[in-house]
């Protein structure tokens, strides 16, 4: 199969676009900057408009401004110790205003409207052209449902007329602007175009990590169970522009939770070329990227800086490079060791490095003591803590140029390459920390064990400051050699967007709703991902080989009756940190309820005592605010463009 890169796109207006010719290996784009409408009704203008759809997912996913909105003041993360404005609004716990100006939700505004216009003069134009595969046609029917999926999610609804017409192809320059109703968005837009999707999309890709049956599938049932939960409003949560919460089709809430669920199954029971790994391990495991449970992804590479759209030795911190984890990252660069036992020479044992427990440090958000301690809780049996989190650092000094044979940690005990010089702990220990640093500096304000050679922080020590790292999303070259590679380069792996283990959630949390189960049950549909969770390979913090079977025990645990917490408490162990999080708690309408409050050690070196923080989640916030940048754009009187944006915001 051959390999899609995605470059930079160029645009003018609303329309950006790639002249495109195919290798045998890779999709080559030649840039173009400048054009004229006609050139898109060209074979080549058409196909360069498909390489862009694919383009465009890493102006969104890997940006880490628009990740944060996704997680930032939900039950997952909270800001970190070196967040600015950009991360303290989106926390609603008092140390920012979430504005107009201040959402990183505009992210999403700017980059999938222009994509929208794109897929829809590639839907217009391949008629004209007339030698264009339907199946083509349908994955830009896939990412203009795509992008609408997100818009509709994120503010409410949203225009279907760019300028030329609902759902039309525009060029023009007019700078007014009508949004659509909800149901609009959905009956018209996404629906629709989802359908077509799935029956005309290929079950294999055409290019590695292309848009298939599978994929569409995936969203076209995740779209009806959002409807459903929208059109029944359990929290009776507003929504903007206002309209009833009636379906055009006549349809009620069930008919949509169980079509979410029939179309999620036959996701899982005609699956083709994909499926579920055997460890949740290997789902992320860097040098195993874009398996078979991955269905769409936003992707990079560390061959070309031209196909990677970014330095491959320096990242800009700006689209469209990969730099989300770095926000995750915290400065485990500071901590010490020392070259005598004496500790009168204190050396860094840990240096930044391109490896997947490592990359580059910004600090900016990070998970609160609830996610260690609770999301978390069972890290004996059940993998997924493991296998998210960086809970060991360890030695790499050698490979930064130390000639060091051996360094002391804690208690002045050796400590040589490869071993873990802090960890953070699972649980809180017997006997108490010394967080002092009076005789060992570990430079970050870790602890003392007795016996240990390395420091320690127990889970209710986790702070802004320092706290595990986020080993999935994690840095991986393999141009490292015997160094420490180029870790300040944006991410070249590939940010996963889709995965065909959600096809199991969703029959799930449509069947908890009252869908009519056909064979799987809510509790077998969990089971099959909780059982997968308990079957270890390799024990990733303690970086050895780890053959055990747990699945039996989390299958037992389960409970027999399954609730919608239950699925979100799942689900957050199983995606935490992917940018899932905001969409699950507003879809269900369990942010206040689930995110409220969160515990967290304060921002300072030494800070190791939890803090309860309470945040103000109101029902205006269940929608994102307009961007202030599209509001100042339009060329329309103020009472028009107040009624734009959304209540709450104006």
């Amino acid at each position: 199969m051959k390999r899609i890169y995605k470059v930079t796109f160029i645009g003018i207006g609303l329309l950006l676009f790639l002249m495109a010719s195919c290798s045998k290996d890779i999709l080559e784009e030649q840039p173009r900057s400048i054009y004229e409408p006609g050139y898109f009704q060209t074979e080549n203008g058409v196909l360069g408009g498909l390489t862009a759809m694919y383009a465009h997912l890493r102006y969104i996913y890997g940006q880490a401004y628009y990740y944060n909105s996704c997680l930032t003041g939900t039950d997952e993360a909270t800001y970190a110790q070196s967040a600015d404005g950009n991360f303290k609004d989106m926390d609603l716990s008092g140390v920012g205003q979430l504005t107009a100006s201040t959402s990183r939700s505009d992210v999403l505004w700017g980059t999938a409207f222009t994509n929208i216009n794109t897929a829809s003069g590639i839907i217009e134009n391949a008629a004209v052209v007339g030698t264009i595969p339907e199946a083509l046609i349908a994955e830009a029917r896939f990412f203009r449902a795509f992008d609408y999926f997100l818009l509709v999610q994120t503010f409410g609804g949203v225009p279907l007329d760019l300028g030329a017409g609902e759902l039309k192809f525009n060029t023009s320059t007019a700078r007014t602007s009508v949004r659509n109703t909800v149901p609009e968005v959905y009956t018209k837009a996404i629906f629709p175009d989802l359908i077509t999707a799935v029956n005309d999309l290929p079950v294999e890709g055409r290019v590695t990590g292309g848009a298939t049956k599978t994929l569409a599938r995936l969203y076209l049932a995740k779209a009806y169970l959002t409807y459903a939960w929208w059109l029944e409003n359990p929290g009776n949560i507003p929504t903007y522009p206002e309209t009833a919460r009636t379906d055009p089709d006549g349809h009620d809430a069930q008919w949509y939770f169980q079509r979410a669920y029939d179309v999620a199954m036959e996701g899982i029971q005609n699956p083709g070329p994909f499926g579920l790994q055997e460890t949740y391990y290997d789902v992320h495991l860097a040098s195993n990227d874009r398996n078979n449970e991955i269905l769409l992804y936003a992707d990079h590479t560390e061959d070309s800086e031209l196909y990677n759209g970014g330095s491959l030795t320096y990242g800009s911190g700006g689209a469209p490079d990969n730099f989300a984890v770095w926000m995750m990252t915290w400065n485990y660069t500071n901590l010490k060791s020392s070259l005598d036992p004496d500790w009168t020479s204190e050396a860094s044992s840990v240096q930044r490095e391109a490896a997947q427990a490592y990359g580059r440090p910004w600090t900016r958000m990070c998970p609160t003591i609830n996610v260690v301690e609770e999301t978390f809780a069972n890290k004996v049996d059940d993998s997924r803590y493991d296998g998210t989190f960086v809970t060991t650092y360890r030695a790499n000094w050698p490979k930064g140029g130390t000639d060091a044979q051996v360094m002391y940690g804690a208690n002045s005990l050796p400590i040589y390459p490869g071993d873990a010089v802090l960890t953070f702990l699972d649980e809180e220990p017997a006997v108490s920390i010394d967080y002092s640093n009076s005789e060992y500096n570990s430079g970050i304000g870790a602890g003392v064990l007795p016996g240990r050679a390395d420091f320690v922080i127990s889970p209710r020590g986790i702070s802004r400051f320092t706290y595990p790292g986020l080993w999935k999303l994690g840095t991986y070259r393999t141009d490292n050699g015997d160094g420490l590679g180029s870790p300040n380069a944006g991410s070249t792996r590939p940010f996963n967007i889709a995965k065909f283990s959600e096809l199991y959630f969703i029959a799930a949390e449509a069947a908890v709703k009252g869908a009519a189960t056909s064979g799987q049950s809510a509790r077998d549909l969990i089971n099959v991902i909780r059982a997968r969770a308990g079957k270890w390979r390799w024990d990733n913090n303690g970086n050895e080989e780890k053959i055990e079977d747990h699945s039996a025990e989390m299958v037992s645990a389960t409970p027999g009756t399954i609730t919608i917490d239950y699925i979100l408490a799942e689900r957050s162990r199983e995606y935490y940190g992917e940018g899932y999080r905001w969409f699950d708690l507003v879809r269900t309408q369990k942010w206040q309820e689930l995110a409220g409050s969160y515990e967290i050690a304060g921002p300072e070196l030494g800070n190791h005592t939890p803090e309860t923080f309470t945040r103000t989640i109101e029902d205006y916030h269940y929608l994102r605010p307009i961007p202030q940048g599209q509001l100042e754009g339009m060329e329309m009187t103020e009472a028009e463009i107040e009624a734009y944006q959304n209540p709450g915001y104006r």
